[in-house]
């Protein structure tokens, strides 16, 4: 059970409330049937870059699905899909069992989700259950479960990683805090969208996403360092990538990213500004922790470099640009004999 109060025997008449209601949550979730699309009607907050593919893959699957995007033109693909728009959060958590939300800013979850008129919560009826994908605060996510669970509902924390790429293939790497219960029951909808990761309670999906985020900054930095100092040294660099992707330099990042960084291909699989955000979230909490991580530091600044140029709303691939800035020096494109 989720732990509610730092003192072993001081709940406030609040913790209790809530504590009484978790237990009738769980109760209730453990006499529902399986989720299936004959019994669960889903909703979707946020049709963005990877939302999008994440709702194609749960309407091929037969589920039922109405979303909400503030820019509802963006949500048409959807729409001729045969998903159904709600005007809002709440409209969207009203028609649904279980919502999830994917949104840009931690700021962004709070407003659709907790907000008291217009939010996810609020029209969500009991036993409902959220659903956040989106990389947030830990503690953001705690406070929602709290919220839901005091309304007779439940939350999921479910950061993914894997990018568009891994949305459109439905081979997302899916990182869920809460309940391991719902966890397990919300499989038959998540499997659909990759490959799900029980982390521990509220908060710890959120805790583990930014661990990674953690990775992938450094893990960037080197590969763009990598092929500057290949093109320096007079390598080609194209067949240099080839050469290190099946060895102990290979990596997630390179087979995503190194031939569009060559081609020049800057568009958004996973936004820099979202980046920036993930990594300045995991650099707070670091502070907190006491812990020193000066390579996040560092990856986090250059990033903030990009925004500093204005190409906040590249592709992370971008990176590449900010070490040929410093080092006044181009990656060439490759030729059309290059692998």
């Amino acid at each position: 059970m989720q732990q509610l109060s730092s003192g072993p025997l001081h709940f406030s008449l609040l913790q209790v409330g809530i504590a009484i209601r978790y237990c009738l949550v769980r109760h209730l979730m453990a006499a529902t049937e399986p989720i299936s699309p004959s019994n669960t009607r889903v909703g979707w907050i946020g049709t963005g870059v990877m939302g999008q593919s994440m709702c194609a893959h749960l309407i091929r699957a037969g589920y039922s699905l109405t979303v909400f995007n503030r820019t509802a033109s963006k949500a048409k693909a959807l729409v001729d899909l045969g998903a159904q728009l709600a005007p809002s959060p709440h409209a969207v958590a009203a028609r649904s069992d279980v919502v999830f939300s994917m949104v840009g800013y931690p700021s962004d979850v709070r407003s659709v989700l907790l907000h008291p008129t217009s939010g996810a919560l609020a029209g969500l009826r009991g036993g409902g259950v959220l659903v956040d994908m989106t990389t947030s605060e830990p503690s953001l996510a705690v406070e929602i479960w709290e919220a839901a669970v005091a309304k007779g509902c439940e939350s999921v924390d479910a950061p993914v990683s894997g990018g568009d790429v891994g949305a459109k293939k439905g081979k997302l790497a899916i990182f869920a805090g809460g309940e391991e219960g719902t966890v397990k029951r919300l499989e038959a909808l998540l499997c659909h969208l990759g490959k799900v990761k029980y982390m521990g309670g509220s908060g710890k999906g959120q805790f583990a996403k930014l661990a990674n985020q953690v990775t992938i900054g450094s893990t960037m930095v080197g590969l763009v360092e990598g092929m500057m100092y290949a093109h320096k040294a007079g390598l080609d660099v194209a067949l240099y990538l080839e050469a290190i992707s099946t060895g102990a330099a290979g990596s997630k990042s390179l087979d995503l990213y190194g031939s569009r960084i060559l081609s020049r291909d800057f568009e958004p699989g996973f936004f820099v500004n979202h980046f920036v955000k993930d990594l300045g979230i995991c650099l707070k909490e670091c502070q907190s922790m006491g812990l020193a991580l000066p390579g996040l530091a560092l990856a986090q600044q250059l990033y903030v470099s990009l925004q500093a140029h204005g190409q906040g709303n590249l592709g992370t691939q971008a990176l590449i640009l900010v070490l040929e800035r410093l080092n006044n020096l181009s990656l060439p494109s490759p030729s059309p004999s290059s692998p």
